[in-house]
């Protein structure tokens, strides 16, 4: 069995700060090495270092051997060489990775072109093919990232990794966006390729179910250091480490925050809510066609209380929670509050926003790289009129209460990890007192021990602050532990809605218990 890439005593300080310490390790020509541990460990650091995509002021030590070449001792032009061809990266959050100012077919096919000189018509008819491998319409080429769903977003860049197939991918939580059902297609997709092509995989994720299925060795990170390396069985079944341990050991539980007894009124209806949008082509983009992503959807939640919705990557599940918001064009009625707030303009809306706020699915892309922590928890504050001592003192409550320092909020969101940017984002929300908070996959990027975490969090913030929530999420061992109602999309219809604990346990529909039996959660 030959080695593809061999770590030596790799170490990295970004500014002074040690980020790495010695790692060694190698990946077999072939085979798939997963690299787990928690957020901030260090393990999307290690695939940046292999690439050499790093930040400025980036210090490396020790070696990076590919195929015996030391990739820190390469020029420029030949790791441009490289990447994207021999070496290819799937990043973890695909919104920010991907141009908004292109389409996807485009961002596709330059690739193609500029790796194997392929004219335009080849690499587009490539970039077809790619996209049906990924299990996406060809049309959807014509899109822009934004007109994507989360999980079809994160599949064009599986296509875009894949356009030159290259030896080494690596995929850093190339399946956090996706629902259970497609996280097993994408991953049956890339062994198929790895069959096919000897493609050599390092996978870096935090779902140690696909870790177990999917991966020949796993080394564990903690804190920049590899605490244990084994073969997957091995690991398993005897893990070594205690920290090793914590991990297989950890998954969100515990059950939603107890309804009060006064908490019978509706604080949101929805009736009959529906979106549609557009499908533009030729030259003038002229509407051809309107397609249906949201169809009638009914919903009754009161204060305090949380509404899990689940379903596959382009149910329409976000939606639903941005038609609600008013952020997103819909027809229909959303009472909030007894206000419908369908027929508000949007200075009558402002006001009511401070009540309905809205965490998104990629914490990234959604907070500014330009303005510090400080700065964006104060834009809502400001303004809703509250007064500077107002907003210092809201600013640090609210930091406290997804528990981070105050004293962090000077710093900017690239100087954060994932875990800790989600409850940034949960604390932007949370800043003006909401009454509704609408959550879209807060914790798909996270791994399990911090998923377990954040899940904690939200049950403590909503016990103490009664606000309800509109819960998104394809993960449904999370939405089991947070939520009193369920509601089932799919393709933006509703398959089945009631109370989460009977469906969770007696499911109606074929689909819902496919979603439960692909989840791990096997219904009596």
């Amino acid at each position: 069995m030959s080695t593809l890439l061999e770590l030596r005593q790799l170490s990295l300080q970004v500014r002074g700060l040690p980020i790495l310490h010695e790692l060694n390790f190698s990946l077999n020509a072939g085979r798939t090495t997963a690299l787990v541990g928690e957020s901030g460990s260090g393990k999307s650091m290690t695939a940046a270092a292999i690439l050499r995509l790093l930040p400025p002021g980036a210090a490396v030590q020790g070696q990076i051997l590919w195929q015996g070449e030391d990739l820190l001792q390469c020029s420029e032009r030949r790791l441009r060489g490289l990447r994207g061809g021999e070496l290819a990266m799937i990043y973890q959050e695909p919104l920010s990775a991907l141009n908004p100012l292109h389409r996807v077919g485009r961002q596709i096919s330059e690739g193609i072109v500029l790796h194997q000189g392929s004219t335009r018509e080849q690499a587009l008819q490539r970039t077809r093919t790619l996209m049906s491998q990924v299990g996406l319409r060809s049309d959807l080429i014509e899109r822009y990232p934004h007109e994507l769903s989360g999980g079809q977003r994160q599949r064009v860049m599986i296509a875009m990794a894949m356009a030159n197939e290259p030896r080494l991918l690596i995929a850093d939580e190339p399946t956090t966006a996706l629902d259970v059902t497609l996280q097993r297609q994408i991953l049956d997709l890339l062994h198929e390729l790895q069959e096919r092509c000897g493609l050599t995989l390092l996978l870096i994720t935090h779902d140690l179910s696909l870790v177990r299925h999917y991966s020949d060795q796993v080394v564990v990170m903690q804190n920049g250091r590899s605490v244990e390396c084994a073969a997957v069985d091995t690991l398993f079944q005897h893990a070594q480490h205690p920290y090793t341990r914590s991990l297989l050991a950890a998954e969100p539980e515990g059950k939603p925050v107890p309804a009060a007894p006064a908490e019978t009124e509706n604080l949101l209806s929805l009736r009959a809510l529906q979106v549609e949008f557009a499908v533009r082509s030729g030259l003038l983009r002229r509407i051809k066609s309107r397609v249906r992503a949201l169809s009638a959807i009914n919903l009754d939640l009161q204060a305090g209380m949380t509404y899990g919705v689940v379903g596959e990557s382009g149910s329409g599940k976000t939606t639903l929670g941005l038609a609600l918001t008013r952020l997103i064009a819909a027809q229909g009625q959303v009472l909030f509050m007894g206000e419908d707030l369908m027929q508000l303009s949007q200075k009558a809306l402002r006001p009511w926003r401070r009540h309905l706020q809205m965490v998104f699915q990629d914490p990234y892309g959604s907070l500014s790289p330009r303005l510090s922590i400080a700065q964006i928890l104060a834009e809502g504050l400001e303004v809703h009129g509250l007064s500077a001592s107002e907003q210092e003192q809201r600013i640090a409550q609210a930091l406290i209460d997804v528990q981070l320092d105050p004293a962090l909020q000077h710093r900017y969101p690239h100087e954060f990890s994932g875990g800790q940017r989600q409850r940034i984002a949960i604390a932007r929300a949370l800043a003006l007192r909401p009454q509704l908070i609408v959550l879209d996959e807060p914790t798909s990027a996270l791994d399990r021990s911090v998923q377990k975490q954040v899940v904690e969090l939200l049950r403590q913030l909503q016990e103490r602050y009664r606000f309800a929530m509109i819960f998104i999420s394809h993960d449904l061992k999370v939405v089991r532990a947070l939520s009193h109602h369920l509601l089932v999309l799919r393709a933006g219809e509703v398959i089945e809605q009631g109370d989460a604990q009977t469906l969770f346990t007696h499911p109606q529909h074929e689909y819902t218990r496919m979603l439960l039996c692909a989840a791990g959660i096997d219904p009596p």
